[in-house]
Protein backbone atom coordinates (compact mmCIF):
# COMPACT_ATOMS: atom_id res chain seq x y z
CA UNK A 1 0.00 0.00 0.00
CA UNK A 2 2.49 4.83 -1.39
CA UNK A 3 0.22 7.66 -1.80
CA UNK A 4 -0.40 6.91 -5.75
CA UNK A 5 3.00 6.18 -6.60
CA UNK A 6 2.91 2.79 -7.48
CA UNK A 7 0.56 0.26 -7.50
CA UNK A 8 -0.64 -0.68 -4.91
CA UNK A 9 1.93 0.77 -2.37
CA UNK A 10 0.18 -0.94 0.60
CA UNK A 11 0.78 1.99 2.38
CA UNK A 12 0.13 1.04 5.98
CA UNK A 13 -2.14 -0.67 7.01
CA UNK A 14 -3.93 0.86 9.77
CA UNK A 15 -4.20 0.16 13.31
CA UNK A 16 -6.00 -0.44 16.55
CA UNK A 17 -2.65 -1.91 17.87
CA UNK A 18 -1.65 0.01 21.07
CA UNK A 19 1.70 2.00 20.43
CA UNK A 20 5.12 0.11 20.68
CA UNK A 21 3.34 -3.54 20.95
CA UNK A 22 5.23 -6.48 19.42
CA UNK A 23 4.14 -9.64 18.34
CA UNK A 24 7.63 -11.36 17.95
CA UNK A 25 7.06 -14.19 15.78
CA UNK A 26 8.79 -17.72 15.06
CA UNK A 27 11.72 -17.23 12.54
CA UNK A 28 10.67 -17.69 8.99
CA UNK A 29 13.43 -20.16 8.36
CA UNK A 30 15.50 -21.83 11.37
CA UNK A 31 16.56 -19.81 14.56
CA UNK A 32 19.60 -19.55 15.63
CA UNK A 33 18.16 -17.96 18.87
CA UNK A 34 20.52 -14.71 17.71
CA UNK A 35 23.72 -15.49 18.41
CA UNK A 36 26.87 -14.03 16.65
CA UNK A 37 28.61 -10.96 15.38
CA UNK A 38 26.52 -7.97 14.68
CA UNK A 39 28.38 -7.77 11.87
CA UNK A 40 27.55 -9.55 8.92
CA UNK A 41 28.94 -10.37 5.77
CA UNK A 42 29.74 -7.44 3.33
CA UNK A 43 30.15 -5.12 6.75
CA UNK A 44 26.27 -5.21 7.38
CA UNK A 45 25.53 -3.97 10.81
CA UNK A 46 22.45 -5.73 11.96
CA UNK A 47 20.26 -5.15 15.35
CA UNK A 48 21.02 -8.47 16.64
CA UNK A 49 23.93 -10.75 16.31
CA UNK A 50 23.38 -13.87 13.70
CA UNK A 51 20.11 -12.45 12.61
CA UNK A 52 18.52 -10.35 9.96
CA UNK A 53 15.25 -9.10 11.52
CA UNK A 54 12.67 -7.94 9.92
CA UNK A 55 9.70 -5.94 10.65
CA UNK A 56 6.36 -6.84 8.85
CA UNK A 57 2.75 -6.90 9.30
CA UNK A 58 0.63 -9.82 9.30
CA UNK A 59 -1.36 -11.09 7.65
CA UNK A 60 -0.82 -10.23 3.93
CA UNK A 61 -0.96 -12.96 1.62
CA UNK A 62 1.08 -13.91 -1.19
CA UNK A 63 3.44 -11.53 0.49
CA UNK A 64 4.00 -12.55 4.08
CA UNK A 65 1.42 -14.77 6.42
CA UNK A 66 1.68 -17.91 8.50
CA UNK A 67 1.16 -20.89 6.57
CA UNK A 68 1.37 -24.17 8.55
CA UNK A 69 3.12 -22.57 11.98
CA UNK A 70 5.86 -20.93 9.74
CA UNK A 71 5.79 -17.18 8.26
CA UNK A 72 6.28 -17.95 4.45
CA UNK A 73 5.31 -15.69 1.27
CA UNK A 74 6.96 -13.53 -1.49
CA UNK A 75 8.23 -10.72 0.95
CA UNK A 76 10.10 -13.57 2.96
CA UNK A 77 11.43 -15.56 0.14
CA UNK A 78 13.12 -12.66 -1.31
CA UNK A 79 14.35 -11.42 2.32
CA UNK A 80 15.83 -14.98 3.17
CA UNK A 81 17.53 -14.65 -0.13
CA UNK A 82 19.30 -11.35 1.39
CA UNK A 83 19.78 -12.97 4.96
CA UNK A 84 21.75 -16.01 2.89
CA UNK A 85 23.89 -13.32 1.33
CA UNK A 86 24.77 -12.33 4.50
CA UNK A 87 25.31 -15.77 6.72
CA UNK A 88 22.36 -15.46 8.83
CA UNK A 89 18.99 -16.01 9.24
CA UNK A 90 15.54 -13.97 8.80
CA UNK A 91 13.69 -13.62 12.04
CA UNK A 92 10.34 -11.60 11.73
CA UNK A 93 8.91 -9.62 13.90
CA UNK A 94 4.93 -8.66 13.38
CA UNK A 95 4.49 -4.81 14.15
CA UNK A 96 1.61 -2.50 13.65
CA UNK A 97 1.56 -1.31 10.07
CA UNK A 98 1.15 2.49 10.79
CA UNK A 99 4.64 2.70 11.81
CA UNK A 100 5.96 1.82 8.73
CA UNK A 101 5.58 5.17 7.35
CA UNK A 102 7.95 6.69 9.87
CA UNK A 103 10.22 3.75 10.06
CA UNK A 104 9.87 4.00 14.23
CA UNK A 105 11.03 0.32 14.44
CA UNK A 106 13.95 1.20 12.10
CA UNK A 107 15.17 3.86 14.25
CA UNK A 108 14.65 2.38 17.84
CA UNK A 109 16.79 -0.38 16.54
CA UNK A 110 14.06 -3.29 17.12
CA UNK A 111 14.08 -4.48 13.39
CA UNK A 112 17.30 -4.10 10.61
CA UNK A 113 14.69 -3.57 7.44
CA UNK A 114 11.00 -3.59 6.56
CA UNK A 115 9.00 -5.55 4.56
CA UNK A 116 5.56 -5.56 3.95
CA UNK A 117 4.32 -4.98 0.38
CA UNK A 118 4.79 -1.55 0.86
CA UNK A 119 4.81 1.05 -2.29
CA UNK A 120 7.36 3.67 -2.82
CA UNK A 121 6.26 7.01 -2.16
CA UNK A 122 8.01 10.29 -1.77
CA UNK A 123 6.86 11.01 1.11
CA UNK A 124 7.61 8.03 2.65
CA UNK A 125 11.66 8.43 1.38
CA UNK A 126 11.75 11.52 3.86
CA UNK A 127 11.73 9.16 7.02
CA UNK A 128 13.53 5.95 5.34
CA UNK A 129 15.57 4.68 2.26
CA UNK A 130 13.61 2.17 -0.01
CA UNK A 131 15.55 -0.54 -1.74
CA UNK A 132 15.40 -0.63 -5.54
CA UNK A 133 11.39 -1.53 -7.01
CA UNK A 134 11.20 -5.18 -6.28
CA UNK A 135 7.19 -5.61 -7.57
CA UNK A 136 4.74 -3.60 -9.90
CA UNK A 137 1.09 -3.77 -8.33
CA UNK A 138 -2.31 -2.57 -9.77
CA UNK A 139 -5.35 -2.39 -7.06
CA UNK A 140 -8.39 -4.32 -8.01
CA UNK A 141 -11.98 -3.79 -8.03
CA UNK A 142 -13.75 -6.45 -6.30
CA UNK A 143 -17.12 -7.32 -5.79
CA UNK A 144 -19.89 -9.97 -5.75
CA UNK A 145 -20.81 -12.16 -9.27
CA UNK A 146 -24.24 -10.18 -10.10
CA UNK A 147 -23.58 -7.35 -8.67
CA UNK A 148 -23.95 -5.56 -11.50
CA UNK A 149 -20.90 -3.18 -10.72
CA UNK A 150 -19.06 -2.68 -13.97
CA UNK A 151 -16.33 -0.32 -12.53
CA UNK A 152 -15.07 2.18 -10.73
CA UNK A 153 -17.22 4.76 -12.13
CA UNK A 154 -19.94 2.88 -12.04
CA UNK A 155 -19.52 1.87 -8.31
CA UNK A 156 -19.87 5.87 -7.65
CA UNK A 157 -22.53 6.39 -9.86
CA UNK A 158 -24.42 3.86 -7.93
CA UNK A 159 -23.46 5.33 -4.86
CA UNK A 160 -22.07 1.77 -4.20
CA UNK A 161 -20.57 1.33 -0.42
CA UNK A 162 -17.17 0.83 -1.04
CA UNK A 163 -14.22 -0.90 1.89
CA UNK A 164 -10.77 -0.59 1.43
CA UNK A 165 -7.70 -1.02 4.10
CA UNK A 166 -7.17 1.66 6.13
CA UNK A 167 -4.30 3.95 5.75
CA UNK A 168 -3.04 2.46 2.46
CA UNK A 169 -2.37 4.19 -1.22
CA UNK A 170 -5.91 1.80 -2.14
CA UNK A 171 -7.60 3.99 0.62
CA UNK A 172 -6.26 7.40 -0.81
CA UNK A 173 -6.86 6.33 -4.01
CA UNK A 174 -10.74 6.21 -3.62
CA UNK A 175 -11.06 8.96 -1.47
CA UNK A 176 -9.40 11.24 -4.40
CA UNK A 177 -11.66 9.69 -6.39
CA UNK A 178 -14.54 11.23 -4.26
CA UNK A 179 -15.62 7.67 -1.97
CA UNK A 180 -15.90 7.85 1.78
CA UNK A 181 -14.84 4.05 2.08
CA UNK A 182 -15.13 1.86 5.11
CA UNK A 183 -12.08 1.29 6.54
CA UNK A 184 -10.73 -1.65 7.60
CA UNK A 185 -7.83 -2.82 9.41
CA UNK A 186 -5.95 -5.18 7.21
CA UNK A 187 -6.77 -7.01 3.99
CA UNK A 188 -8.26 -9.96 5.93
CA UNK A 189 -10.72 -7.61 6.92
CA UNK A 190 -11.42 -6.24 3.98
CA UNK A 191 -12.39 -8.98 2.05
CA UNK A 192 -14.50 -10.63 5.06
CA UNK A 193 -16.03 -7.16 5.03
CA UNK A 194 -17.07 -7.73 1.34
CA UNK A 195 -18.03 -11.48 1.93
CA UNK A 196 -20.49 -10.24 4.61
CA UNK A 197 -22.04 -7.81 3.48
CA UNK A 198 -20.71 -5.31 4.89
CA UNK A 199 -19.69 -3.42 2.20
CA UNK A 200 -20.71 -3.95 -1.77
CA UNK A 201 -17.24 -3.65 -3.19
CA UNK A 202 -13.56 -3.14 -2.04
CA UNK A 203 -10.55 -1.44 -3.82
CA UNK A 204 -7.52 -3.85 -2.47
CA UNK A 205 -4.22 -4.49 -4.18
CA UNK A 206 -4.63 -7.14 -6.79
CA UNK A 207 -1.99 -9.61 -5.73
CA UNK A 208 -3.78 -10.48 -2.86
CA UNK A 209 -7.15 -10.85 -5.15
CA UNK A 210 -5.12 -13.06 -6.92
CA UNK A 211 -4.49 -15.38 -3.77
CA UNK A 212 -8.32 -15.47 -2.30
CA UNK A 213 -9.93 -15.79 -5.87
CA UNK A 214 -7.39 -19.18 -5.87
CA UNK A 215 -10.30 -20.72 -3.40
CA UNK A 216 -13.34 -21.73 -5.58
CA UNK A 217 -15.76 -20.87 -3.26
CA UNK A 218 -14.26 -17.01 -3.11
CA UNK A 219 -13.88 -17.38 -7.33
CA UNK A 220 -17.89 -18.65 -7.54
CA UNK A 221 -19.46 -16.00 -5.26
CA UNK A 222 -16.83 -12.87 -6.40
CA UNK A 223 -15.00 -11.35 -9.43
CA UNK A 224 -12.79 -8.66 -10.48
CA UNK A 225 -15.06 -5.74 -11.84
CA UNK A 226 -12.24 -3.11 -12.44
CA UNK A 227 -8.12 -3.28 -12.42
CA UNK A 228 -7.01 0.12 -11.67
CA UNK A 229 -2.98 0.95 -12.37
CA UNK A 230 -1.88 3.52 -10.20
CA UNK A 231 1.62 2.85 -10.79
CA UNK A 232 2.83 1.72 -7.44
CA UNK A 233 5.80 -0.20 -6.95
CA UNK A 234 6.84 -1.72 -4.00
CA UNK A 235 10.33 -1.78 -1.95
CA UNK A 236 12.00 -2.82 0.99
CA UNK A 237 12.89 -0.17 3.51
CA UNK A 238 16.05 0.26 5.98
CA UNK A 239 16.65 3.02 8.41
CA UNK A 240 18.04 6.32 6.49
CA UNK A 241 21.49 6.17 5.70
CA UNK A 242 22.09 2.41 6.20
CA UNK A 243 23.74 2.22 2.82
CA UNK A 244 25.65 -1.06 3.32
CA UNK A 245 22.09 -3.03 4.07
CA UNK A 246 20.69 -1.15 1.15
CA UNK A 247 23.16 -2.12 -1.34
CA UNK A 248 22.98 -6.08 -0.08
CA UNK A 249 19.23 -6.07 -0.50
CA UNK A 250 19.52 -4.68 -3.79
CA UNK A 251 22.49 -7.10 -4.95
CA UNK A 252 19.79 -9.76 -3.72
CA UNK A 253 17.18 -8.46 -5.55
CA UNK A 254 19.58 -8.02 -9.09
CA UNK A 255 20.92 -11.66 -9.01
CA UNK A 256 17.64 -13.33 -8.24
CA UNK A 257 16.56 -11.72 -11.42
CA UNK A 258 19.16 -13.04 -12.78
CA UNK A 259 19.47 -16.54 -12.36
CA UNK A 260 15.66 -17.16 -12.39
CA UNK A 261 14.83 -17.79 -8.97
CA UNK A 262 12.57 -14.32 -8.95
CA UNK A 263 10.68 -16.10 -11.45
CA UNK A 264 10.25 -19.51 -9.70
CA UNK A 265 9.05 -16.87 -6.42
CA UNK A 266 6.82 -15.04 -8.17
CA UNK A 267 5.27 -17.69 -10.02
CA UNK A 268 5.00 -19.66 -6.75
CA UNK A 269 3.57 -16.82 -4.63
CA UNK A 270 1.89 -14.36 -7.00
CA UNK A 271 0.45 -16.11 -10.36
CA UNK A 272 1.71 -16.17 -13.94
CA UNK A 273 5.04 -14.73 -14.69
CA UNK A 274 4.98 -10.74 -16.19
CA UNK A 275 8.37 -10.30 -17.64
CA UNK A 276 7.67 -6.52 -17.54
CA UNK A 277 7.23 -7.16 -13.47
CA UNK A 278 11.25 -8.52 -13.28
CA UNK A 279 12.37 -5.13 -13.71
CA UNK A 280 10.62 -2.53 -12.60
CA UNK A 281 11.72 0.96 -13.57
CA UNK A 282 13.14 2.95 -10.46
CA UNK A 283 10.54 5.17 -9.21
Amino acid sequence: MNTLSGRRTRVLAATTATAGLLLVAACTSSDDGGSGSKTAAGGVELVKGGQLTTCTHLPYPPFQSEIDGKYQGFDVSLIDLVAKDLGVKQKIIDTPFENFKTGAFLNSGQCDLAAAGMTITDERKKNVDFSDPYFDATQALLVAKGSGISSLADAKAKKVKLGAQAQTTGEDYVRAQGFDPVSFESSDAVLNGLRSGQVKAVVIDYPVVQGWLKDKANSDAFQVADNINTGEQYGFTVKKGNTKLRAAINKALADAKADGTYKKLYEKWIGPYEASVASPSAS
